[in-house]
């Protein structure tokens, strides 16, 4: 579908605003959008793309309903330990929070923090006839979904793993963008020229950030970190080690002094500047890459799905959420703000800007979209192939950022040099304990 081309997409020279398209389906549906009018709400969001896109539009949100917003976006690693602390209190500061289901799922089900959708969902005279539960992908609300069938959250975003590629230096090189790990080793030693500061390859190397890469490097042996069951933990297992010895060997070679210090921001600064040749990230980071303003290699990125791996071929996944916190106070307003921010209308604007990969079916299917879409068709190309090998990028457990500490440090010594297999038995002995509590 998203290789067609219809007359449609001559029509959209500029982007239509959002509010004006979802003013007249609030025309046709006579939904009161309106039915908190004079309402403030504070948001609280983890700095993405998908956060940018969202405060850029919030103006049109505000109009369509005259709410009131306060939207703050704080990294990650800071955003989600304060949303755990604010609810856990029964205090939240805020009326709607982003959640990344891959890491606190587990946590805000046992704590039970979350509004359970299910009764507004159903209440026709709050949800808009347009959300249509069926359009989101089955990952997405599985994550959102707890056992006991409340849900969460809705469904924000899923992201993927990817391989950038600087097609120029591939060029120039006479290589083909790799389609295997073993290629991308040959590849990174290629394109690696430490006097000139060019390196064959960037990413995570930072404690805990550095797990979310190293899993994924794992899934090309057809293993994660925990067994099927969440019982058995798989960390220092043989595939773990030769996983572990890899990523060493990519980092330590081939990648700039300092990775040991890079997160995803560090990471995507390097690859925007043409000093590294790969990096393996979330497609959701793509927008500042062909960006001008913001890159110096626009024009020259590509797009590859996650090579295959020694015995499989997989792209990790992580899903975002949108919900109300339990405690929160002003629930009609901002149930009104997760419907539009999931909506049909917004969510497809992850594709057009680059800034995520949606977690509506619905978004793929309009031609319109990639035509307009800065992107090239190797970006939709590359996301639909990634779509098919998704596979979880970390185990579902409530200790999930003490997992990510453990094993991180561990990854941290390893690219410094420590030995992977040794490196790797004295984490998973530190976590074993951990798990077995929180089971």
């Amino acid at each position: 579908m998203l290789r067609r081309r219809t007359l449609l997409a001559a029509a959209i020279a500029a982007p239509v605003p959002l509010f004006n398209i979802v003013e007249r389906a609030n025309a046709q549906s006579a939904f009161d959008w309106k039915q908190a009018k004079g309402a403030k709400i504070e948001v609280n969001l983890a700095k993405s793309p998908r956060g940018d896109v969202l405060q850029a539009h919030q103006k049109e949100f505000e109009e369509l309903t005259g709410i009131r917003v306060g939207a703050e976006q704080i990294p990650e690693q800071q955003q989600r330990p304060k949303a755990a602390i604010e609810m856990a209190s029964g205090r939240p500061s805020f009326d709607v929070v982003n959640l990344a289901m891959h890491v606190q799922k587990r946590l805000i089900e046992k704590g039970r923090w979350m509004e359970d959708l299910r009764p507004w969902i159903n209440n026709p005279g709050v949800t808009a006839p347009g959300l249509d539960m069926d359009d989101f992908s089955a990952a997405t609300i599985q994550a959102a979904t707890g056992p006991d069938g409340r849900v969460n959250v809705l469904p924000l975003n899923q992201d993927l793993f990817v391989l950038y590629y600087n097609r120029e230096m591939f060029d120039q090189a006479k290589l083909a963008p790799p389609k295997t790990y073993a290629e991308i080793m040959v590849a990174a030693e290629r394109l690696t020229d430490k006097a000139r500061g060019v390196y064959g390859f960037t990413g995570r190397g930072l404690k805990n950030a550095n797990v979310v890469l190293y899993d994924n490097i794992l899934l090309g042996w057809d293993q994660e970190t925990l067994s099927a069951d969440g019982k058995t933990l798989l960390t220092d297992s043989p595939a773990a080690v030769e996983a572990a010895t890899w990523y060493q060997k990519i980092m330590r070679d081939y990648a700039p002094q300092g990775s040991v210090g890079y997160n995803w921001s560090e990471c995507q600064t390097t690859f925007g500047q043409g000093r590294a040749a790969m990096w393996w990230d979330g497609i959701g980071f793509s927008a500042p890459l062909v960006d001008p303003a913001k890159s110096k290699i626009v024009g020259k990125v590509g797009f590859a799905p996650i090579p295959m791996g020694p015995k499989a071929q997989h792209s990790a996944t992580f899903i975002d959420g949108i919900g109300m916190p339990a405690a929160g106070k002003n629930k009609t307003a901002a149930w009104l703000y997760v419907q539009w921010a999931t909506s049909k209308t917004m969510l497809p604007e992850w594709l057009r800007t680059g800034a995520g990969t949606p977690p509506r079916a619905s978004a793929y299917q309009d031609p319109a979209i990639v035509k307009a879409s800065m992107f090239p068709q190797e970006w939709f190309d590359t996301t639909l192939t990634s779509l098919r090998i998704a596979r979880s990028g970390l185990p579902v457990i409530v200790p999930v950022t003490e997992f990510r500490d453990t094993i991180g440090i561990a990854l941290t010594n390893i690219v410094g040099g420590a030995d992977p297999a040794a490196e790797l038995k004295k984490a998973s002995d530190a976590f074993r304990p951990v798990l077995e509590k929180a089971a």
